[in-house]
C-alpha cells in the first residue's frame, strides 16, 4: 500500500498555491512559499491492560473504521506528546482507568482505514496494570471485556491487522 496521507493534497496549506507532486507519494513541495509536506507514519500507542488473573482488556470499537470490531485501548499521540503520557490519556478517555505502564512490547506498523485512503501508523505497544478505576466504555469504545490469553477473539474479529502479532508478543514474553 502506498502512503495515503498526501494523496488528496493538491494545494499548499499555507498559501493555497498548487503543490509540486513530482516526489509523490512520499512528499509534496510548494514552489511559491517553500512549504514541504512529508508522508509520515502517524504515531500511536496501544496498551495490553492486564488484570491480576492474567487476562487482557479489549475494547469493541464504537466508531468507523472497523466499528464493532475488537481493539486494544489506545490511539493517536498528540503533537509533542510523550508515548507514556499518551497511554495515560488514552486509557482514561476510553476506559476510565488509571494505569501503570509496564513492559514495552514493541513497535508495529499498520494502516488506519481502508485503501486507498488509509494512513500508515507506527504503533507503540506496552503492557499496563490497573492502578485505579473500574473499566467503563467511553469516548470511541462501545464495550470493554476481559479475556484470558487463550480466549481472545479470532483474528478476523480484530479491527487492525497488527493486533494478532501484538497479542502473540504479549503471550510469548
Amino acid at each position: 500500500m502506498s502512503p495515503g496521507i498526501l494523496r488528496s493534497w493538491r494545494y499548499c496549506p499555507r498559501c493555497a498555491s498548487e503543490l509540486d507532486r513530482s516526489h509523490a507519494p512520499a512528499r509534496v513541495d510548494c514552489p511559491v512559499c517553500g512549504f514541504v509536506g512529508h508522508a509520515n507514519s502517524s504515531p500511536c500507542v496501544g496498551v495490553i491492560v492486564e488484570d491480576e488473573e492474567g487476562r487482557v482488556l479489549l475494547a469493541r470499537r464504537a466508531i468507523d473504521p472497523y466499528r464493532g470490531m475488537w481493539d486494544t485501548p489506545g490511539g493517536y499521540l498528540e503533537e509533542g506528546e510523550h508515548p507514556v503520557d499518551g497511554i495515560h490519556r488514552e486509557l482514561l478517555e476510553e476506559t476510565g482507568l488509571t494505569v501503570e505502564p509496564g513492559e514495552f512490547l514493541g513497535a508495529f506498523m499498520d494502516w488506519y482505514g481502508d485503501a486507498p485512503d488509509a494512513n500508515a501508523t507506527l504503533n507503540l505497544f506496552w503492557t499496563a496494570s490497573v492502578v485505579s478505576g473500574d473499566p467503563v466504555p467511553a469516548d470511541d469504545v462501545a464495550e470493554l471485556r476481559w479475556f484470558a490469553a487463550h480466549e481472545v477473539p479470532p483474528d478476523e474479529e480484530f479491527a487492525f491487522t497488527v493486533l494478532p502479532s501484538v497479542l502473540d508478543a504479549w503471550r510469548s514474553r
